[in-house]
């Protein structure tokens, strides 16, 4: 039954329901239209420094998450740093083991402080600070810390799974372990070659056996660790997809966001929204290195990543 306003606009229609449905299927029917249906006003992602959850961590001696949530401002259900991606950090305790129950089909880690092991099943191994580990979630692992306890930082598509009403399958995921010794290694080679004006600064982009063809590391997240020489400036940048970065080294830099400057603190978990004019600067004296998270994968597939610089 159609509810006309006097205004006769398609804009002012309310939802049109089925006239005589005679199905429940038929009765949940509802109808937009060209007028209404693409002016879902929502807010936009801030840009945001979580400083005091990354000390909360570092000063924990129990085994505890502090996520980085922005729900509230977002309008999401469930804790969310972007709409897609959720950043927390977990404090483990010594000689504590922890499920990682996350509802995420993959969790990306990295550890910041502590060594410890993983339990997949039958198969444990070791890990130590600088490593980054790519997981399952739905608690098919566990996390464990040695004496001294531990603290990881950890980014998943839980918010991604949660808008589309879904749970992650962990069950042909296998976990991949990438060393500190090999990373260095990596971006050691990565400082040797040289890179043209196209090329958004020095970083290392990490994939898998799984995911070699798409060059990411899951299917809907990306992951680098970017490197910024002193006395140096990342190029203002923008693209579609929202990232979340951990601040791993870089004593007096900063990035202008939208703008907004926002001071570099070591283990900082920084937003940057989608779509915002971006740059990095390093006015210290040593490199900066700093991960980052973003709902890339995602972007690509859809050929919508829409990378460009400004200057």
């Amino acid at each position: 039954m159609s509810n006309l306003p006097n205004s006769q606009l398609m804009a002012d229609l309310t939802v049109q329901l089925p006239e005589a449905p005679l199905t429940t299927a038929q009765r949940r029917a509802r109808f937009f239209n060209s007028g209404n249906a693409f002016n879902i006003k929502l807010p936009p992602v801030p840009p945001a420094s979580f400083n005091t959850h990354a000390a909360l961590a570092l000063d924990s001696d129990v085994s505890a998450t502090f996520e980085c949530d922005q729900s509230g401002v977002l309008n999401c259900e469930m804790a969310a740093t972007t709409p897609l991606m959720l950043a927390r950090y977990l404090s483990l305790a010594t000689d504590d083991e922890q499920n990682l129950s996350a509802p995420a089909s993959q969790l990306i880690c990295f550890v910041i402080t502590g060594t410890g092991y993983c339990r997949d099943d039958d198969e444990v191994w070791e890990w130590g600070p600088g490593d980054v580990l790519l997981l399952p979630g739905e608690g098919r692992v566990s996390l464990g810390a040695d004496a001294n306890g531990a603290l990881l930082w950890l980014v998943g598509n839980d918010p991604l799974l949660a808008f589309e009403k879904l749970r992650g399958s962990a069950e042909s995921i296998e976990p991949v372990h990438y060393t500190a010794a090999e990373i260095r290694r990596q971006l050691s080679l990565l400082a040797t070659l040289k890179s043209d004006a196209n090329t958004s600064g020095t970083a290392l982009i990490f994939s898998s056996e799984t995911l070699e063809a798409e060059r990411n590391i899951t299917p809907s997240l990306t992951l680098s660790f970017n490197t910024l020489a002193p006395d140096c400036t990342q190029r203002a940048h923008r693209h579609n997809s929202a990232a979340i970065t951990l601040i791993v080294q870089g004593d007096g830099c900063y990035s202008m966001i939208d703008k907004q400057h926002c001071k570099w603190q070591q283990w900082t978990t920084m937003v940057t929204p989608p779509g915002s004019i971006h740059s990095h600067h390093n006015l210290g004296n040593e490199t900066a290195l700093f991960l980052i998270v973003q709902d890339g994968g995602l972007h690509y597939h859809a050929r919508t990543m829409g990378f460009e610089f400004v200057e």
